[in-house]
Formats: structure tokens, C-alpha cells, sequence
């Protein structure tokens, strides 16, 4: 799996491997229950977001709350999810120039602020072709 490959990079461990309990983020504040079937939603939720029908910016945005939801590892999950964004932009030709935390309201259930980070994400996304538009004149 390509996302423990990079886990082990990010984390600096020789393996790694999908979490086999509960994950906690947040200082504990916030739990991810582990199911017989967490494993296999994620990977298909991962497949979900590559239809090339969606648009870029909700295809990435996806992708990154899929990671960050599923908490697939016990430790590194949200430095992942920028990750997993940063990789579907870029499977389009899309590098974003400017990045940081992302910021914005976001819950594994909420419709709103899913599409709060695909909008976040088409921001980021033409705030970098505008840059470099600017740059080349």
C-alpha cells in the first residue's frame, strides 16, 4: 500500500501497518473506532475518490478526509491526509505553491463542510495558477 510506504518515510520506521485498535486524535478528545470492516471501507472510499468525473479540487479534498476520518495508522494520520491531497493534485499536473495546516470545519458526516474543504482546496488550486500567471509576465 502506497500510504504505509509513505507512513514509514514520514514517521521514520522501518513498518507499519494499518491500525489494529481504536485511534485517538485531538489529546484523546476524539476516537476512531476500529471495525472488521474499517480496513476495507477506507481502501474503498480511497477508490471512490479517483472517478475522474468529480472535480479535482473534491477528488483531493476527499481523498484528504477519507485519510483523515479512517485514521488508518496510529500516529502521522494528518500529516498523511496533506499528503494523499498533495498526490491526487499532482497525478493531474496541479502543485500547489503555497500550503499550511488546512483549516476549516470538517466532520466525517457533514455534507457542508466536506464541500467547505473541496471549495478550500479550488481556492488553493487557483490561487497557485494565478501566481504563477503573474510570475511569467
Amino acid at each position: 500500500m502506497l500510504l504505509a510506504k509513505w507512513q514509514r518515510l514520514v514517521l521514520g520506521q522501518p513498518e507499519v501497518s494499518f491500525r489494529q485498535g481504536d485511534a485517538f486524535a485531538k489529546g484523546g478528545r476524539e476516537r476512531y473506532a476500529l471495525t472488521p470492516h474499517t480496513q476495507r471501507d477506507f481502501e474503498h472510499c480511497l477508490r471512490d475518490s479517483a472517478d475522474p468525473r468529480v472535480p479535482l479540487a473534491s477528488r483531493a479534498a476527499r481523498a484528504y478526509l477519507d485519510v483523515a476520518f479512517f485514521h488508518p495508522f496510529p500516529d502521522g494520520d494528518t500529516r498523511l491526509a496533506m499528503l494523499t491531497l498533495a498526490y491526487v493534485l499532482e497525478l493531474e499536473g496541479v502543485r500547489l505553491d503555497q500550503t499550511g495546516p488546512l483549516q476549516t470545519t470538517r466532520y466525517a458526516d457533514d455534507a457542508v463542510g466536506a464541500a467547505d474543504m473541496a471549495a478550500l482546496v479550488s481556492v488553493l488550486i487557483r490561487s497557485t495558477h494565478h501566481r504563477a500567471t503573474r510570475t511569467r509576465c
